[in-house]
């Protein structure tokens, strides 16, 4: 049987460069493919990367603020009683928010009771919450840091400053309003709860007054200011009077009725000046 040589062809040397072409995007794992920078600009928010990365800074800063305080939280408060101001649900979320920008037409104002009992948030809408409040402050703090990343003037150190500020303002806001019942001598049912969380429903003003801010400039942030100022004062000189008493209270003797009213005065016509101070710097 006889044998025939075969040739073989001799293989292509190697080349000098690899050919990234058709895989450029996925091999070195951040450029886009030809033609993609349309799709990429469009999910991009606001096309400016110092904006997301101030909301990126915002959301971590967000929550670990909110790990700390549940963790302080659990250390010193009962969770029983804590899980009272967190006890919602989606239908009392709504209704409470439209009752924050639009009090006016509200009849009843008195929290309902069983037994001597105050009824959850999700059963009374009179009742105070702090789930509104946490909410909108996380909620505040993302959105100053996507303003201040579109007016190229974000840094951590700003937005940490911008949200430790809100927080301290309503500390202080609650311990006045505890040292003047105390003072005062005005019988309360209040606690330190309630009043935390009617304080803290002026992040919900703060964030209506800086995005109409944000998306029709300062005319805008004036006229949403002056609008959530006034609801928000009308909401807490209402809610205060009715609730500062409990169930079983007619207000006491008339010189502390008079100084309770000046307390919920007072504590509402502070509302407007800390919405400013804490929002006029984000809208430029």
């Amino acid at each position: 049987m006889g044998s025939k040589h075969r040739t073989r062809a001799a293989p292509d040397p190697p080349p000098l460069f690899d050919d990234t072409s058709g895989g450029y995007s996925s091999q070195l794992g951040g450029y886009p493919a030809p033609g993609a920078d349309v799709a990429f600009s469009v999910n991009n928010l606001l096309g400016d990367p110092v904006a997301n990365m101030a909301m990126a800074y915002g959301t971590s800063i967000a929550s670990q603020g909110k790990d700390i305080v549940h963790k302080e939280l659990h250390r010193f408060v009962s969770v029983n009683k804590l899980k009272y101001f967190f006890a919602v649900d989606t239908a009392y979320v709504a209704k409470k928010l439209g009752l924050l920008v639009f009090p006016y037409t509200h009849q009843n104002w008195k929290m309902q009771y069983s037994h001597d009992v105050p009824l959850p948030p999700r059963k009374d809408l009179n009742a105070p919450d702090l789930y509104i409040p946490t909410m909108a402050f996380i909620t505040y703090v993302l959105l100053a840091g996507m303003a201040l990343g579109i007016q190229q003037r974000f840094s951590p150190e700003v937005l940490g400053l911008c949200a430790s500020t809100a927080l301290v303002w309503v500390f202080m806001e609650v311990l006045a309003l505890l040292l003047g019942l105390y003072l005062a001598t005005v019988r309360s049912e209040l606690s330190t709860f309630h009043l935390l969380a009617y304080s803290g429903y002026k992040y919900v003003g703060m964030i209506l007054s800086v995005l109409t801010g944000l998306l029709f400039g300062s005319d805008g942030y004036y006229v949403a200011l002056a609008w959530t100022s006034s609801a928000l004062m009308y909401f807490i000189v209402r809610s205060l009077r009715t609730a500062a008493s409990g169930p079983d209270s007619m207000g006491g003797p008339a010189p502390r009725q008079r100084l309770q009213l000046y307390l919920t005065l007072g504590a509402a016509a502070f509302q407007p000046l800390i919405i400013y101070w804490l929002t006029f710097h984000l809208v430029r």
